[in-house]
């Protein structure tokens, strides 16, 4: 299927034992959303001031969007950068999609694959990515081959300096003024303007809290006034530094009348970058722990999504594109097969129910062979884990810690998990992956 292709073919959401089809209704397509997807890089669960934080970080500005909508209790993401962001641009794990790293040319996403912002766009949206993208460095695996028509940020998973640097515009590269998360939120209030008769998909992938860990110093200074060290420090007042801009993003759509109309999402793209706080979950960044790929994600659209929702559904960033389809009513492009579920039923109260599911993950140790592990599984009660020559098992239920492997006291459970994993690497790794 040829990527440019993209008709009104059948839009189907997939995941084994269970077809779904959703969509808001026909009289959705004349007043649809505006969206402003907003992820961090490399920031934790912990690092949100609600989730117990014991350094007295602001993130008020990110908790506005879960208290004025719904934030999922357990979303999950990849254990690195560019996987997520491919699982979250085209619903499909990330392994399918020719990304198994983060470097070597295994972060480069597939032409073929249909994103979100393909979507879009062939239903009329402007769309604009302002950040970092991690999916392929030349056209067309970047932003602009891949849907967007505006791009302001960087194409690889590292950028070296963050004040007064040079970013990629579109296909030129500019110098900047200021400091880079200034400067990419400069760049999509811009957008929204500009776009503000019309609707707009707003993709703002911040690079922060990634290293290098550089900050103004009065962001760095307030936490190492607290004893931490440099580093976390530097971190923390990134994240505070980030979530003020997020709050401009917040009142450009309030002052522009665009609020009630906008669904606004955040979440992160993996588990903390360094060993800091994270709600006494196992794992950081790289980890197929719990505390590797458990992200917040917040979402709220006034007037549609009920204030303080807490959804306890398992969720994952394959689900982002079915949903924001769903929510949208956009045309309803023939896609690659999706492997995420529309939330909408959720979110929109509708009653509708999900049987029970597996939601995989896999993370790549070095740039040569793709192996079957590390490797995880997670239901609602337990986690699977295989990172050697046995699993571990855990009852996330009883133990949230991971603390105690009861693989010997649930064989059963063991063998299946360990078959189901083992089907389903096979079935996204199909099609050979190379560098």
């Amino acid at each position: 299927m040829s990527k440019k292709t993209l008709g009104s073919a059948f839009f189907c959401f997939l995941i084994p034992g269970f077809l779904f089809s959703q969509s808001i209704g026909s009289d959705a397509q004349h007043s649809r959303p505006n969206i402003v997807l907003i992820m961090a890089d490399d920031m934790g669960w912990g690092d949100i001031g609600q989730n117990g934080n014991p350094y007295n970080i602001n993130t008020s500005n990110i908790e506005r969007i879960a208290r004025e909508g719904a934030q999922f209790d357990r979303f999950f993401v990849s254990p690195l950068c560019a996987p997520t962001r491919a699982s979250l641009l085209t619903g499909r794990y990330h392994l399918r999609t020719g990304v198994a790293s983060v470097t070597g040319g295994l972060e480069t996403m597939r032409t073929e694959e249909v994103t979100f912002a393909e979507a879009f766009k062939s239903s009329g949206y402007a769309t604009g990515i302002f950040g970092k993208w991690h999916n392929g460095a030349h056209f067309p695996q970047d932003p602009n081959g891949q849907g967007f028509d505006e791009f302001l940020g960087f194409c690889g998973g590292h950028w070296t300096n963050y004040f007064n640097t040079q970013l990629q515009h579109n296909q030129q590269m500019v110098k900047t003024k200021g400091y880079i998360t200034d400067v990419l939120t400069n760049a999509a209030l811009s957008f929204i303007e500009k776009n503000q008769k019309k609707q707009f998909l707003c993709y703002i992938p911040y690079n922060a809290p990634h290293g290098p860990f550089q900050v103004e110093e009065k962001y760095f200074k307030k936490f190492k006034l607290k004893g931490i060290n440099d580093k976390d420090a530097a971190i923390y007042g990134m994240v505070e530094n980030m979530d003020e801009n997020i709050g401009r993003v917040l009142r450009k759509l309030t002052d522009l009348n665009l609020r009630n109309n906008t669904i606004v999402i955040f979440l992160t793209d993996n588990g903390p970058n360094s060993q800091r706080y994270n709600g006494r979950m196992k794992g950081t960044k790289g980890s197929v722990d719990e505390g590797g790929i458990r992200v917040p994600f917040y979402i709220s659209w006034p007037g549609k999504i009920k204030a303080n929702t807490v959804i306890k559904q398992l969720a994952a960033a394959i689900d982002i594109f079915p949903t924001l389809a769903a929510l949208s009513g956009i045309s309803r492009p023939k896609t690659l097969p999706l492997d995420g579920v529309s939330l909408a039923p959720f979110l929109l109260n509708t009653g509708v129910n999900l049987p029970e599911r597996s939601i995989y993950t896999h993370v790549m140790n070095g740039i040569k062979d793709i192996k079957p592990f590390p490797g995880s599984l997670r239901t609602d009660r337990y986690r699977y884990v295989r990172d050697s020559a046995r699993g571990l098992l855990y009852d996330m239920i009883a133990d949230p810690g991971q603390k105690i492997d009861i693989a010997n006291q649930k064989p059963d459970v063991v063998a299946a998990f360990d078959s189901g994993y083992s089907k389903w690497f096979a079935e996204v790794t199909e099609k050979k992956i190379s560098s």
